[in-house]
Protein backbone atom coordinates (compact mmCIF):
# COMPACT_ATOMS: atom_id res chain seq x y z
CA UNK A 1 0.00 0.00 0.00
CA UNK A 2 1.18 3.97 -0.74
CA UNK A 3 2.18 3.82 3.30
CA UNK A 4 3.93 0.93 4.50
CA UNK A 5 4.15 2.19 8.40
CA UNK A 6 1.13 2.92 10.52
CA UNK A 7 1.68 5.92 11.71
CA UNK A 8 -1.98 6.96 12.33
CA UNK A 9 -0.96 7.97 16.11
CA UNK A 10 -0.29 11.36 14.90
CA UNK A 11 -2.89 11.40 11.94
CA UNK A 12 -5.95 13.15 12.94
CA UNK A 13 -8.94 10.88 12.56
CA UNK A 14 -11.32 12.40 9.91
CA UNK A 15 -14.29 10.41 10.16
CA UNK A 16 -15.32 7.28 12.58
CA UNK A 17 -17.71 4.62 11.33
CA UNK A 18 -19.08 2.36 14.23
CA UNK A 19 -21.09 -0.52 13.75
CA UNK A 20 -22.98 0.73 10.97
CA UNK A 21 -25.82 -1.68 9.89
CA UNK A 22 -28.37 -1.36 6.76
CA UNK A 23 -31.13 -3.49 6.64
CA UNK A 24 -33.35 -3.21 3.75
CA UNK A 25 -37.54 -4.86 4.61
CA UNK A 26 -38.44 -7.14 1.61
CA UNK A 27 -41.32 -9.45 1.57
CA UNK A 28 -42.34 -11.94 3.65
CA UNK A 29 -41.28 -9.71 6.93
CA UNK A 30 -37.42 -10.81 6.08
CA UNK A 31 -34.62 -8.38 5.64
CA UNK A 32 -31.94 -7.74 3.49
CA UNK A 33 -28.70 -6.88 5.11
CA UNK A 34 -26.10 -4.80 3.02
CA UNK A 35 -23.84 -3.56 5.93
CA UNK A 36 -23.53 -5.63 8.91
CA UNK A 37 -21.95 -4.05 11.80
CA UNK A 38 -19.10 -1.76 10.17
CA UNK A 39 -16.42 -0.10 11.82
CA UNK A 40 -14.18 1.29 10.25
CA UNK A 41 -11.53 4.74 10.49
CA UNK A 42 -10.80 7.59 7.52
CA UNK A 43 -7.74 9.72 8.71
CA UNK A 44 -6.86 13.24 7.14
CA UNK A 45 -4.86 13.15 3.93
CA UNK A 46 -5.13 9.59 3.76
CA UNK A 47 -6.72 6.86 1.58
CA UNK A 48 -9.22 4.18 2.80
CA UNK A 49 -9.69 1.66 0.24
CA UNK A 50 -12.82 -0.51 0.27
CA UNK A 51 -12.84 -3.66 -2.06
CA UNK A 52 -15.06 -6.92 -2.58
CA UNK A 53 -17.24 -8.80 -5.01
CA UNK A 54 -20.62 -7.20 -6.34
CA UNK A 55 -23.18 -6.70 -3.95
CA UNK A 56 -20.89 -6.82 -0.71
CA UNK A 57 -22.12 -3.58 0.57
CA UNK A 58 -19.13 -0.62 -0.51
CA UNK A 59 -21.79 1.46 -2.67
CA UNK A 60 -24.15 0.87 0.26
CA UNK A 61 -21.71 2.18 2.82
CA UNK A 62 -20.65 5.45 1.47
CA UNK A 63 -24.39 5.88 0.44
CA UNK A 64 -25.40 5.48 3.95
CA UNK A 65 -22.77 7.96 5.04
CA UNK A 66 -23.68 10.26 2.39
CA UNK A 67 -27.32 10.29 3.86
CA UNK A 68 -28.68 8.97 0.43
CA UNK A 69 -30.13 6.21 2.33
CA UNK A 70 -30.81 5.62 5.81
CA UNK A 71 -29.11 3.55 8.08
CA UNK A 72 -30.38 0.89 10.58
CA UNK A 73 -27.95 1.33 13.47
CA UNK A 74 -24.66 2.51 14.01
CA UNK A 75 -22.53 5.93 13.83
CA UNK A 76 -20.56 7.98 11.59
CA UNK A 77 -18.44 10.19 13.39
CA UNK A 78 -17.79 13.56 11.55
CA UNK A 79 -16.64 16.97 12.97
CA UNK A 80 -17.84 15.71 16.45
CA UNK A 81 -21.32 14.70 15.09
CA UNK A 82 -22.74 11.83 13.96
CA UNK A 83 -23.57 12.12 9.89
CA UNK A 84 -26.65 9.31 10.02
CA UNK A 85 -28.23 11.80 13.02
CA UNK A 86 -28.78 14.77 10.64
CA UNK A 87 -31.72 16.28 9.51
CA UNK A 88 -32.47 18.70 6.55
CA UNK A 89 -29.49 21.78 5.94
CA UNK A 90 -27.27 19.54 8.13
CA UNK A 91 -27.34 17.03 5.76
CA UNK A 92 -27.07 19.57 2.80
CA UNK A 93 -23.97 20.73 5.18
CA UNK A 94 -22.60 17.85 5.29
CA UNK A 95 -22.57 17.21 1.90
CA UNK A 96 -20.79 20.44 1.26
CA UNK A 97 -17.67 18.10 3.44
CA UNK A 98 -17.95 14.68 1.57
CA UNK A 99 -18.05 15.03 -1.88
CA UNK A 100 -18.62 12.53 -4.77
CA UNK A 101 -16.65 11.30 -8.06
CA UNK A 102 -19.08 9.17 -10.03
CA UNK A 103 -18.35 5.71 -12.33
CA UNK A 104 -19.16 6.89 -15.31
CA UNK A 105 -18.34 10.04 -16.76
CA UNK A 106 -20.65 9.77 -19.69
CA UNK A 107 -23.77 10.17 -17.32
CA UNK A 108 -22.02 12.34 -14.62
CA UNK A 109 -23.29 15.87 -15.92
CA UNK A 110 -26.17 17.85 -17.87
CA UNK A 111 -25.57 18.07 -21.27
CA UNK A 112 -27.03 20.58 -21.74
CA UNK A 113 -24.66 22.73 -19.23
CA UNK A 114 -21.48 24.53 -20.25
CA UNK A 115 -18.80 23.13 -18.38
CA UNK A 116 -18.39 26.45 -16.43
CA UNK A 117 -21.53 25.82 -15.25
CA UNK A 118 -21.09 22.51 -14.38
CA UNK A 119 -18.26 23.50 -12.38
CA UNK A 120 -19.58 26.61 -10.53
CA UNK A 121 -23.00 25.22 -9.56
CA UNK A 122 -22.45 23.17 -6.33
CA UNK A 123 -21.07 26.73 -5.43
CA UNK A 124 -24.15 28.72 -6.64
CA UNK A 125 -26.28 26.48 -4.49
CA UNK A 126 -24.37 27.70 -1.06
CA UNK A 127 -24.33 30.82 -2.36
CA UNK A 128 -20.57 31.20 -2.43
CA UNK A 129 -19.73 33.10 -5.94
CA UNK A 130 -21.39 35.55 -8.44
CA UNK A 131 -22.43 35.29 -11.53
CA UNK A 132 -19.14 38.00 -12.18
CA UNK A 133 -16.94 35.09 -10.77
CA UNK A 134 -18.07 32.48 -12.40
CA UNK A 135 -15.67 32.32 -15.81
CA UNK A 136 -12.64 32.85 -13.22
CA UNK A 137 -13.47 30.41 -10.36
CA UNK A 138 -14.32 28.19 -13.61
CA UNK A 139 -11.02 28.91 -14.83
CA UNK A 140 -8.94 28.02 -11.59
CA UNK A 141 -10.69 24.91 -11.27
CA UNK A 142 -9.78 23.66 -14.66
CA UNK A 143 -6.28 24.18 -13.86
CA UNK A 144 -6.54 22.33 -10.48
CA UNK A 145 -7.00 19.14 -12.62
CA UNK A 146 -4.98 20.06 -15.69
CA UNK A 147 -7.69 21.28 -18.30
CA UNK A 148 -7.00 23.95 -20.65
CA UNK A 149 -9.13 27.22 -19.26
CA UNK A 150 -11.10 26.98 -22.93
CA UNK A 151 -12.44 23.88 -21.74
CA UNK A 152 -14.74 26.40 -19.27
CA UNK A 153 -17.16 27.05 -22.69
CA UNK A 154 -17.89 23.82 -24.28
CA UNK A 155 -20.10 21.06 -23.17
CA UNK A 156 -18.91 17.86 -21.36
CA UNK A 157 -20.19 15.37 -24.21
CA UNK A 158 -17.52 17.08 -26.40
CA UNK A 159 -14.57 15.75 -24.13
CA UNK A 160 -12.53 12.61 -23.80
CA UNK A 161 -13.44 9.85 -20.86
CA UNK A 162 -10.31 10.79 -19.15
CA UNK A 163 -10.84 14.71 -19.76
CA UNK A 164 -14.25 13.98 -18.05
CA UNK A 165 -13.64 12.37 -14.98
CA UNK A 166 -10.97 15.50 -14.43
CA UNK A 167 -13.94 17.39 -14.54
CA UNK A 168 -16.04 15.46 -12.13
CA UNK A 169 -12.68 15.92 -9.52
CA UNK A 170 -12.96 19.76 -10.53
CA UNK A 171 -16.53 19.68 -9.83
CA UNK A 172 -15.96 17.60 -6.45
CA UNK A 173 -13.37 19.90 -5.15
CA UNK A 174 -15.06 23.52 -5.86
CA UNK A 175 -16.42 23.00 -2.30
CA UNK A 176 -13.40 22.44 -1.01
CA UNK A 177 -14.10 19.44 1.12
CA UNK A 178 -12.57 17.40 3.54
CA UNK A 179 -13.61 13.50 2.07
CA UNK A 180 -13.77 12.63 -1.41
CA UNK A 181 -15.52 9.10 -2.23
CA UNK A 182 -14.31 8.19 -5.31
CA UNK A 183 -17.06 5.40 -5.98
CA UNK A 184 -15.45 2.87 -9.09
CA UNK A 185 -13.98 6.38 -10.58
CA UNK A 186 -11.49 4.36 -12.46
CA UNK A 187 -12.84 2.00 -13.89
CA UNK A 188 -14.71 3.19 -16.97
CA UNK A 189 -11.05 4.27 -18.24
CA UNK A 190 -8.56 3.26 -20.29
CA UNK A 191 -5.76 1.83 -18.67
CA UNK A 192 -3.29 4.58 -19.63
CA UNK A 193 -6.07 7.05 -18.52
CA UNK A 194 -5.99 5.59 -15.09
CA UNK A 195 -2.69 5.98 -14.38
CA UNK A 196 -3.10 9.98 -15.23
CA UNK A 197 -5.98 10.38 -12.88
CA UNK A 198 -4.70 8.13 -10.09
CA UNK A 199 -1.63 10.17 -10.59
CA UNK A 200 -3.70 13.56 -10.16
CA UNK A 201 -5.61 12.33 -7.25
CA UNK A 202 -2.47 11.57 -5.61
CA UNK A 203 -1.03 15.14 -6.20
CA UNK A 204 -4.07 17.04 -4.97
CA UNK A 205 -4.27 15.19 -2.05
CA UNK A 206 -0.97 16.03 -0.99
CA UNK A 207 -1.79 19.56 -1.75
CA UNK A 208 -5.17 19.46 0.26
CA UNK A 209 -4.72 17.21 2.67
CA UNK A 210 -7.95 15.35 1.45
CA UNK A 211 -8.99 11.85 2.64
CA UNK A 212 -10.60 9.46 0.26
CA UNK A 213 -12.97 6.27 0.40
CA UNK A 214 -11.51 4.75 -2.83
CA UNK A 215 -13.74 1.62 -3.93
CA UNK A 216 -12.47 0.02 -6.46
CA UNK A 217 -12.53 -4.12 -7.84
CA UNK A 218 -9.05 -3.60 -9.33
CA UNK A 219 -7.07 -4.71 -6.51
CA UNK A 220 -3.36 -3.69 -7.86
CA UNK A 221 -4.61 -0.59 -8.00
CA UNK A 222 -6.05 -0.27 -4.43
CA UNK A 223 -2.75 -1.69 -3.25
CA UNK A 224 -1.23 0.94 -4.69
CA UNK A 225 -3.24 4.14 -4.10
CA UNK A 226 -4.38 3.06 -0.37
CA UNK A 227 -3.01 3.95 2.75
CA UNK A 228 -5.56 1.56 4.55
CA UNK A 229 -7.88 -1.57 2.81
CA UNK A 230 -11.39 -2.88 4.42
CA UNK A 231 -12.21 -6.14 2.46
CA UNK A 232 -15.90 -6.50 2.76
CA UNK A 233 -18.06 -10.00 2.10
CA UNK A 234 -21.72 -9.95 2.07
CA UNK A 235 -21.94 -7.02 4.12
CA UNK A 236 -19.45 -7.69 6.56
CA UNK A 237 -15.76 -6.36 7.13
CA UNK A 238 -13.23 -9.12 6.57
CA UNK A 239 -9.93 -7.68 6.65
CA UNK A 240 -8.92 -4.79 7.78
CA UNK A 241 -5.42 -3.37 7.00
CA UNK A 242 -3.80 -0.08 8.32
CA UNK A 243 0.07 -1.73 7.52
CA UNK A 244 1.45 -3.85 4.77
CA UNK A 245 0.50 -4.79 1.02
CA UNK A 246 -2.76 -6.56 0.04
CA UNK A 247 -0.42 -9.05 -1.87
CA UNK A 248 1.86 -10.10 0.34
CA UNK A 249 0.41 -9.48 4.03
CA UNK A 250 -3.45 -10.51 3.80
CA UNK A 251 -4.56 -13.35 6.04
CA UNK A 252 -8.32 -13.88 5.60
CA UNK A 253 -9.21 -17.08 3.26
CA UNK A 254 -11.29 -14.63 1.82
CA UNK A 255 -9.05 -12.27 0.98
CA UNK A 256 -6.41 -14.60 -0.53
CA UNK A 257 -8.74 -16.28 -2.67
CA UNK A 258 -9.54 -12.94 -4.03
CA UNK A 259 -5.47 -12.10 -4.81
CA UNK A 260 -5.65 -15.64 -6.31
CA UNK A 261 -8.48 -14.38 -8.48
CA UNK A 262 -6.63 -11.90 -10.37
CA UNK A 263 -4.88 -11.93 -13.84
CA UNK A 264 -1.63 -11.17 -13.98
CA UNK A 265 0.23 -9.72 -17.08
CA UNK A 266 3.70 -10.75 -16.31
CA UNK A 267 3.10 -14.29 -14.80
CA UNK A 268 5.11 -17.38 -16.35
CA UNK A 269 3.25 -20.27 -17.95
CA UNK A 270 2.59 -22.16 -14.25
CA UNK A 271 0.57 -19.26 -13.38
CA UNK A 272 -2.81 -20.56 -13.24
CA UNK A 273 -6.18 -18.43 -11.79
CA UNK A 274 -7.89 -20.22 -9.41
CA UNK A 275 -11.54 -18.84 -9.79
CA UNK A 276 -13.42 -18.64 -6.09
CA UNK A 277 -15.81 -21.51 -6.27
CA UNK A 278 -18.76 -22.41 -4.01
CA UNK A 279 -22.34 -20.88 -3.61
CA UNK A 280 -22.75 -17.70 -2.14
CA UNK A 281 -25.38 -17.48 0.86
CA UNK A 282 -28.62 -15.52 0.08
CA UNK A 283 -27.90 -11.66 1.99
CA UNK A 284 -31.74 -12.78 2.81
CA UNK A 285 -30.76 -15.96 4.59
CA UNK A 286 -27.31 -15.35 5.88
CA UNK A 287 -25.91 -18.23 7.98
CA UNK A 288 -25.40 -18.00 11.88
CA UNK A 289 -21.89 -18.70 11.69
CA UNK A 290 -18.82 -17.14 9.28
CA UNK A 291 -21.12 -15.28 5.99
CA UNK A 292 -18.02 -17.16 3.60
CA UNK A 293 -18.21 -20.26 5.25
CA UNK A 294 -19.71 -22.17 2.25
CA UNK A 295 -16.50 -20.68 -0.13
CA UNK A 296 -13.66 -21.53 2.46
CA UNK A 297 -11.05 -24.52 1.95
CA UNK A 298 -10.12 -24.01 5.88
CA UNK A 299 -13.74 -24.30 7.59
CA UNK A 300 -14.67 -25.80 10.62
CA UNK A 301 -17.85 -27.00 12.45
CA UNK A 302 -17.46 -24.03 14.63
CA UNK A 303 -17.09 -21.14 11.71
CA UNK A 304 -20.29 -22.88 10.75
CA UNK A 305 -22.27 -22.03 13.84
CA UNK A 306 -20.13 -18.90 15.51
CA UNK A 307 -19.76 -15.74 13.52
CA UNK A 308 -15.77 -14.48 14.25
CA UNK A 309 -15.28 -11.61 15.14
CA UNK A 310 -12.94 -8.81 13.69
CA UNK A 311 -9.94 -8.86 15.84
CA UNK A 312 -6.20 -7.07 15.78
CA UNK A 313 -3.64 -9.78 15.27
CA UNK A 314 -0.94 -7.83 13.75
CA UNK A 315 -0.80 -3.68 14.62
CA UNK A 316 -2.80 -1.99 12.33
CA UNK A 317 -4.01 -5.36 11.06
CA UNK A 318 -7.44 -6.84 12.13
CA UNK A 319 -9.03 -10.13 10.85
CA UNK A 320 -12.54 -11.18 11.24
CA UNK A 321 -11.17 -15.72 11.14
CA UNK A 322 -11.56 -18.17 13.37
CA UNK A 323 -7.84 -19.42 12.64
CA UNK A 324 -6.45 -16.12 14.37
CA UNK A 325 -8.43 -16.67 17.32
CA UNK A 326 -6.14 -16.14 20.12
Amino acid sequence: MANETAGYERTPVVLEIKNLTKKFPVDGGKFLTACDNITLTAYEGKTLGIIGESGCGKSTLVRCLLCIQSTTSGEAIFEGKDLLKAKGEEVRQNRKKIQMVFQDPNAAFNPKMLVKDILTEPLKNFGMIKDSEVDAKAAELLEMVELPTSFKDRYAHSMSGGQRQRLGIARALALEPKIIVCDEATSALDVSVQEKICELLCKIQKEKKITYLFIAHDLGLVDLMCNQVAVLYLGNVMEWMETGRIGQDCKHPYTKSLMKSVFMVDADARYKIQPLDGEIPSPLDLPPGCPFYSRCEKRSERCLNEKPQLQEVEHGHWVACHLYDK
